[in-house]
């Protein structure tokens, strides 16, 4: 290759060769495009596998089965992703980023090699998407770095837009890939990533080198400890904590729900004494001096907070009303639910690229503010839309919402990044990061939980009065009608019509032997009122989030304070963690000027005052 490596001593700018930037991106593209896909592809297959592996998911038994089928690769991204961002500036980025690979690949080999049956096949499955759940956050941790580190200033903002571009695009592309090829074969949906994989693990290995600063630090081993152990509690008590749990339709009550809760906050908050003390902490609570910096984060954990668990709640809308209302069989909704959520992608996709280059001249501060506001006005229209809705009317919702959340996303990141001091960008990204994972898997909580809190008084009664009406037995009507609210609501997300297997051998004995009930009409319309009652609830915790993150941005500092500008920066120190980014939506990276080219600070960023 004839390259030559960088030292501390000497920091390259472009990297060895002037095409290495570019095989750089295309390679930590295919990356992030693989993870995305393949999040998104379990999420919109998850009817075919539960089928494939004989598990009835409305069995409030096999919940936990489901729910950790969705969040266990997210929660363990949350945790690991800072550790192996610092792993990757003391070990090396690209060896970091070519073990994730590597890591993700073999596991979706074992992924689609499952032959067992009913849990033991399920606990198979939860157990190798937490493994997987290492490899990507072992790529999503390194594969901004790389390409900080392989392009010149001036063209790092592009890079990493296309980037985060083939992010979002993945998760789209994964929920319509996955309504494609599941009703095939459940299998394909992990085995079509073991070609890319396998390509991207030897071309990483061949082609990548790392050519920014190595950083000589120690590890904070029982900060990561006590980080990990502390947020596993804490997202594992949320998870927990909206299963039912005896007689009631929620398991806050659960004492091991409010042990794990206590116990995690508990242990975070030894966390933070512990980065109070070492000479190398994992967070460097100080940064929380910085007014833009602390603002800037509050605003981006609110948002992500209040749109995290909008995908589920649009999808559950979807497969479960709209969609058989309109003549789609349960068993084709998946795929249909993907293609008529695309408006979504396109208002972001749109966006997000411009909202960064106008910010870059005009200031951030206008479209941070009027991005939340607008997000949130889309969360009050889509609230007074009935469940029958107009599609291009829901259409045009959805890409009112993606064009709000786009014009925050990258606005937003450069005012984090330009208020830090120039030897703290790593750090302070690798922070950002793990709030807004964290926030990925609090808010399906909390959807859910408003959600269920919204069913429960409206719910029982309606499917009561529907099943008799049909003919069904009060006393079996009433038995069904109790059934947990997150039933009904995992059967709407997956597409399932419950009555078939909740009624079984009694359809046969109805009039019509339950053509009505199991008609693609009937649990649409019974479920319709008491849905749009919990939607509705659920959307009001969106607007309050939305608008505290306009309010948050507000307080960020002087707008338009680092436009237009480009500091001399040495590579290695610019974003030594940035490796502590994990994907995260269209990152427009903006540098405050004012930095020696050695990487000293002056202990204070862009923005931090007023």
């Amino acid at each position: 290759m004839g390259m030559s490596r960088t030292t501390a001593a000497e920091p390259s700018r472009t990297g060895p060769g002037e095409h290495y930037k570019w095989i750089a991106l295309s390679n930590t593209t295919l990356g992030v495009l693989m993870v995305m896909i393949n999040q998104s592809i379990v999420l919109i297959a998850l009817p075919d596998i539960f089928r494939g592996i004989d598990l009835n998911p409305l069995d409030p038994g096999n919940t936990s089965y489901l729910l950790w089928m969705l969040m266990g690769f997210m929660v363990v991204t949350a945790v690991l992703v800072v550790t192996f961002g610092r792993l990757g500036d003391m070990f090396g980025r690209v060896r970091m980023y070519n073990m994730g690979f590597a890591v993700f690949t073999l596991c979706s080999i074992a992924l689609s090699l499952t032959y067992f049956n009913g849990s033991a096949g399920a606990l198979w499955l939860i157990g190798w998407r937490i493994v997987q759940g290492i490899g990507g956050a072992l790529l999503f941790a390194n594969s901004t770095a790389i390409l900080t580190d392989a392009f010149p200033t001036h063209q790092r903002g592009t890079a990493l837009g296309i980037n985060s571009i083939a992010a979002i695009a993945g998760s789209f592309i994964g929920l319509i890939l996955g309504g494609v090829l599941a009703p095939v074969d459940w299998k394909l949906i992990f085995l079509v990533s073991v070609p890319f994989g396998i390509f991207g693990t030897v071309w990483a290995y061949i082609k990548l080198h790392d050519t920014g600063v190595r950083v000589h630090a120690k590890m904070d081993w029982w900060g990561n400890i006590t980080f990990g152990v502390g947020l596993i509690a804490v997202l594992v008590g949320i998870t927990y904590g909206i299963q039912p749990y005896g007689s009631s339709t929620m398991g806050w009550a659960n004492p091991l729900v409010l042990a794990a809760l206590i116990g995690g906050v508990v242990v975070l908050g030894i966390f933070v004494w512990i980065e109070r003390t070492v000479e190398q902490p994992l967070f460097r609570l100080s940064l929380f001096r910085l007014r833009a910096f602390t603002a800037g984060n509050i605003g981006s954990l609110m948002m992500a907070l209040g749109r995290g668990g909008l995908q589920f709640m649009l999808i559950m809308w979807l497969q479960g009303i709209w969609l058989p209302l309109h003549g789609y069989s349960f068993e084709k909704t998946p795929l249909w639910a993907g293609i008529y959520m695309i408006p979504l992608t396109v208002g972001f996709l749109l966006s997000a690229p411009l909202s960064g280059w106008l910010s870059d001249r005009v200031g951030a501060r206008m479209f941070t503010v009027g991005g939340a506001l607008v997000t949130g006005g889309g969360f009050v229209a889509l609230m007074v839309l009935p469940t029958d809705f107009n599609y291009w009317v829901f259409a045009v919702l959805l890409f009112v919402n993606g064009l709000g959340s786009g014009l925050f996303a990258s606005p937003n990141r450069a005012e984090i990044m330009n208020a830090l001091p120039a030897d703290a960008r790593g750090v302070g990204a690798g922070m950002g990061a793990t709030f807004q994972n964290s926030a990925s898997v609090l808010s399906i909580g909390i959807f859910f939980s408003l959600m269920i809190a919204g069913l429960s008084h409206t719910l029982p009664s309606a499917m009561h009065a529907g099943l008799v009406h049909q003919g069904v037995p009060e006393n079996i009507a009433g038995g069904v009608s109790h059934l947990p609210p997150i039933a009904v609501l995992f059967a709407a997300f997956l597409g399932y019509n419950p009555f078939q297997q909740l009624l079984g051998p009694q359809l046969s004995k109805l009039p019509d032997h339950g053509a009505s009930i199991t008609s693609k009409e009937f649990f649409p319309h019974l479920i319709s009122g008491p849905f749009h009652s919990g939607l509705v609830v659920a959307f009001w915790f969106a607007v309050a989030a939305c608008a505290v993150a306009a309010i948050s941005s507000l307080l960020t500092g002087k707008p338009g304070g680092s436009h237009g500008m480009v500091s001399p920066e040495p590579l290695g120190e610019e974003l030594a963690a940035v490796s502590g980014e994990a994907g995260l939506a269209m990152t427009e990276l903006v540098v405050p000027e004012g930095k020696p080219v050695g990487g000293e600070s002056t202990g204070t960023g862009q923005g931090s005052e007023t």
